[in-house]
């Protein structure tokens, strides 16, 4: 979502790789790295040349640590991850506002005003957001009060028929009088939070800016929120900036974050509007809606990941008890090609598969340039294709189509898959159960996620019983993600086995080179001595 970015402030980095000082002349050549890609991603220049003039602010001059001592070990720290550091600081800065994402009446009930121009998601947004007010524990009522575009009604009726959230409309009226009636027709059905589905036009015009500010005045609602396409760029800004004159919008929802966005908005609307982004719109069905985290997003714009939305989107799909019972079957050697299709659609609900690379940590820099946004959800499809054209007996034990290749030729025909593609799922999947014989020796931070948090326990258990086990794989830890078609990492579609090795930069070669010219001429310093 956010390479250009992640790769323009990793090179930055790489140009301070071994200094223990930020000065004029080494930041220079960083912040020119940051600035390239802030612009390349579509980051307003108001806003990039703030930016950098307070990073350089708070960097100039700052003598790092080489060696710092916390918990009773020792840690190195060099100048570039000094910088970081500083950037994230900015970074959240830029994008972070106090408060939860609606901000709820303090009597009667309380308004949500979706305004935004057309094919900006606003009507699958009004409909997210319903289903979020329920998850908290609200009784929405949405409103369908966009009659300009046609069939708008009838797609909030779909969605909310989905939601089971009721939509409120009154065929041949105005916006205006739909608008005026919704708080009777909340009071009568017994609900409390009212979703106003507004028109939106191709471009901004007079017209659309007078329905919208009559709507408001009329219904006065606590919210509105701007539904900005994420796609759209520096455009998205402008928009933003529009309509926050006429309005006075109190947040903004970026919607299609998942695609392939630069993410400049995300960086900007906040800095020209003084509207904070409250929601952030990851997926085209009503599940795919998330607060918005100004950490985790600087954290993901960095390339360090999001373990804390991670957890999230894992406790979201995840039956935390029967995770913890996967995890000990896993353990004794269990692992079937039913668990293993279990897995794949856990992945599914969770989003897609580049947006999963973005938020474990370190995992983006592991992959090519590029490779993320390459990633091909259909893969999960397929590889679901060929599961369930295997009987109940070849997925609990998969040897049985090595024994028997009469089987895979049926596999083959029942799946649409070739042969070759069913041979490799196995091998890979056979290979995968081994490792779960080493897995959870690392986890760290993803110990939080659940299911995974007893896999070290369960293991020494198991070593205890057995006088020993398989011997562990380093992996990134999740079941079934060594098998799923990333490129360069092995699984079907994904080619070798292990990763490949990443080609360096020319900034990088010679960061690397000055790095060993410094020590170099530090050793013939000490000698000298």
């Amino acid at each position: 979502m956010f390479e250009a970015l992640t790769r323009g402030f990793r090179e930055a980095q790489n140009r301070l790789a071994g200094l223990t000082e930020l000065n004029e002349k080494n930041l220079e050549a960083a912040l020119r790295e940051v600035r390239t890609s802030l612009l390349e991603a579509d980051v307003e220049l108001g806003v990039v040349k703030r930016f950098l003039e307070e990073v350089e602010k708070k960097a100039l001059g700052t003598t790092v640590q080489t060696r710092i001592r916390h918990g009773g070990e020792t840690h190195k720290v060099t100048a570039g991850e000094q910088f970081v550091k500083i950037c994230h600081d900015q970074l959240v800065g830029m994008m972070n506002f106090e408060g939860d994402p609606i901000a709820l009446a303090p009597s009667g009930r309380t308004g949500v005003m979706m305004v935004g121009l057309q094919g900006s998601g606003k009507t699958t947004t009004a409909a997210k957001i319903a289903r979020w007010l329920e998850k908290q524990g609200k009784k929405p009522l949405l409103v369908a009060a966009d009659m300009q575009r046609p069939a708008a009604v009838e797609q909030l009726q779909v969605l909310g028929a989905q939601i089971g959230v009721p939509v409120f409309n009154l065929p041949g009226q105005t916006p205006l009088d739909i608008c005026r009636a919704a708080p009777d027709e909340a009071a009568r059905t017994g609900r409390d939070v009212i979703v106003y589905d507004t028109a939106g036009r191709l471009a901004i015009d007079e017209p659309l800016m007078q329905e919208l500010a009559a709507i408001k005045s009329a219904v006065e609602p606590s919210n509105i929120f701007l539904v900005v396409d994420a796609m759209i760029g520096q455009d998205a800004v402008k928009t933003a900036k529009s309509f926050n004159e006429r309005l006075g919008i109190t947040g903004v929802v970026l919607t299609k974050l998942d695609g392939d966005a630069r993410g400049g908005a995300a960086l900007s609307v906040k800095e020209v509007t003084g509207a904070p982004v409250v929601f952030a719109g990851m997926g085209e069905t009503t599940d795919k809606l998330e607060p918005f985290r100004a950490e985790g997003m600087a954290s993901r714009v960095l390339g360090m990941g999001d373990v804390v939305g991670l957890i999230q989107d894992f406790e979201a799909v995840v039956d935390e008890k029967q995770a913890e019972k996967d995890a000990q079957r896993m353990m004794r050697g269990e692992f079937t090609l039913d668990d293993f299709l279990n897995q794949i659609r856990m992945l599914q609900k969770m989003g897609s598969l580049s947006d999963l690379v973005d938020k474990i940590p370190g995992l983006s820099g592991m992959v090519p340039p590029g490779a993320a946004q390459q990633l091909d959800d259909r893969e999960l499809v397929r590889i679901e294709a060929m599961i369930q054209s295997m009987t109940g007996e070849e997925r609990d034990d998969p040897n049985s189509l090595v024994r028997e290749p009469s089987r895979v030729k049926r596999i083959s025909r029942g799946s649409g898959q070739s042969a070759e593609a069913i041979g490799e799922l196995v091998q890979k999947f056979l290979f995968m159960r081994q490792m779960m014989g080493g897995f959870g020796q690392n986890l760290g931070v993803m110990g939080n996620i659940p299911g995974l948090r007893n896999i070290a326990m369960a293991r020494n258990a198991r070593k205890a019983m057995q006088g020993g086990g398989f011997p562990g794989i380093p992996g990134m830890g999740f079941p079934g993600m060594g098998g799923l078609g990333f490129p360069g990492m092995g699984g079907p579609g994904g080619g070798d086995a292990a990763p490949k090795m990443r080609v360096l930069s020319k900034s990088e070669k010679n960061a690397r080179k000055n790095q060993r010219k410094r020590e170099r001429d530090a050793r013939k310093k000490g000698k000298k001595r």
